[in-house]
């Protein structure tokens, strides 16, 4: 038993990187609960009859596999403690796609082959070799120099607004914050008596409140899986308030049984058109007539969506979990970058919207994962969620937010590092996190704050090199912006302005 624990504490690096065994795998599950919310989400918002579209259980499987496949490649290729599946907003562009608000009628097939185009665009970007590295010889791909044309005040930024996005994610899971026609949001209205009803608003919040205090009370204790037993007592309180759908877990809710035999079976069965497996090589090619310039565009918006947003997620996991090197790049930046990239492609296989890396990873990097095991150990529980659906989907997305709104309150530690002294790093570095925060896009935030970056710093250098020239400063200016920083300025233009994309 020790060999086996020595063989994987030695293919991980779990002692190397300060962890053991128990607490990657305490990671993993609290991952996994996590995120486990995508398997029914996913499937709603692809699919627009939710339940009562016969491809859901279809979908759900795609989910199911699809995130564990991905997951996988992190765990054993990256080695690092994050996870992957299908992401929230390129899942319900899919459902959009589907739906004909393109336009178009295009078929499950066609948007699984844009999801797979636009995949095999990302892959190539990450082994595209841009320049060799004359420290230590490595060959850096187009991918990688993307990151290092970032200004260091965006990179500064992005894990703060990361984990504040993270945090409203689940504030607006538990109904803690609301929606308002007047002032866009709200505090949920606890005097409100309708609101304590069963399954009620207020007591949504509640079972949310409760999670994130006892999450709190533990960590204090340094009690071990805090954010587990987080979960798993929120879950409990939400019972007999109405939150928890006990029909789910007795598997007679519609869509959601433990009758997964006939489920795996129609999945795999290519004969059956509620299957979406393997669609792509049904009917994928089969666009539309006069869809071409659109297909085109909705390529580029799935690849710069995954792209950025997978930058930012790296970037804000690996920052709070201190997996960077000397530069604040994290490390196994490229192997991660390939690890992403080939999910996405399995996605588009296995029948779902594109798969990248999930910021609720933090959970578990909150939790102590450093390694792979903790990426391992949410891939196996993927897996197992195919036969297990309704304990699974049981777990109430309230119960879930007290994890997610506690990895906010750890990733905002990381606003100490962002330069507010000098107004050019500043302004940049916090428009990069209010807009990733209030337009709910990690790529929006790191997209305007660039912009706003380059157009200050610009500015500000041809002002300072006039004044260079004529001799009313003795310092030559210098500005921050790279060639490479411009072509990023290029690809977000082209994304914010190109129609059908923003």
């Amino acid at each position: 038993m020790k060999k086996i624990s020595q063989i994987i504490d030695n293919y991980f690096s779990i002692s190397k990187r300060g962890s053991n065994i128990k607490t990657e795998l305490y990671a993993g599950l609290t991952t996994f609960l996590a995120m486990a919310y995508i398997l029914v989400v996913n499937p709603n918002n692809i699919l627009t009859n939710s339940t009562a579209d016969p491809r859901f259980g279809s979908v759900f499987i795609a989910t199911a596999i699809g995130s564990s496949i991905g997951t996988l490649f992190m765990a054993l290729f990256a080695k690092m403690p994050l996870a992957q599946a299908p992401g929230m907003g390129l899942n319900a562009l899919v459902g959009s796609i589907i739906g004909g608000a393109m336009g178009f009628s295009y078929s499950y097939g066609n948007a699984m082959a844009l999801v797979l185009i636009s995949g095999l665009l990302f892959l190539a970007m990450s082994f595209i070799p841009y320049q060799i590295d004359k420290k230590n010889g490595k060959i850096i791909s187009l991918r990688e120099k993307i990151f290092e044309g970032m200004p260091k005040a965006i990179i500064d930024s992005i894990s703060v607004g990361v984990g504040l996005f993270i945090a409203f994610i689940g504030l607006q899971n538990a109904h803690i914050i609301t929606s308002n026609e007047h002032t866009l949001v709200e505090l949920v209205n606890f005097n409100n008596p309708d609101f304590w009803l069963p399954g009620g608003e207020a007591c949504m919040a509640f079972v949310a409140l409760v999670g994130l205090i006892t999450i709190g009370v533990l960590s204090h204790y340094k009690v071990n899986g805090s954010i587990v037993w987080g979960i798993i007592i929120s879950t409990l309180i939400a019972i007999p308030l109405g939150v928890a759908d006990l029909s789910i877990l007795t598997g007679s809710a519609q869509g959601i049984s433990w009758n997964f035999k006939d489920t795996l079976i129609n999945y795999f069965n290519l004969s059956n058109k509620s299957t979406v497996f393997l669609s792509l090589f049904r009917d994928g090619l089969n666009f539309p007539q006069g869809s071409i310039s659109t297909s085109i565009m909705l390529v580029v918006s799935f690849f710069l969506i995954d792209m950025f947003d997978t930058m930012g997620t790296l970037i804000g996991c690996c920052k709070n979990a201190n997996l960077i090197d000397e530069n604040d790049k994290p490390i196994n930046y490229g192997k991660m970058l390939y690890a992403d990239s080939a999910s996405s492609i399995v996605g588009s296989v296995v029948g779902t919207s594109t798969i990248s890396t999930f910021v609720e990873s933090s959970a578990g990097i909150s939790a102590g994962g450093r390694t792979g095991l903790t990426a391992l150990t949410t891939a196996f529980l993927f897996f197992l969620s195919i036969f297990l659906l309704p304990l699974f989907a049981f777990i109430p997305s309230s119960a879930a937010a007290s994890a997610l709104i506690y990895v906010g309150v750890i990733m905002m530690s990381n606003i100490k590092n962002i330069d507010f002294k000098h107004v050019k790093n500043a302004i940049p570095s916090f428009i990069t996190i209010i807009i990733m925060l209030l337009s709910y896009s990690i790529t929006n935030g790191i997209g305007i704050g660039i912009i706003t970056f380059v157009f200050l710093d610009l500015i500000i250098y041809l002002i300072d090199l006039i004044r260079y020239k004529l001799s009313m400063s003795k310092h030559k200016p210098k500005t921050e912006v790279t060639f490479t920083t411009i072509i990023i300025v290029i690809l977000f233009l082209i994304y914010f302005l190109m129609p059908n994309i923003g």
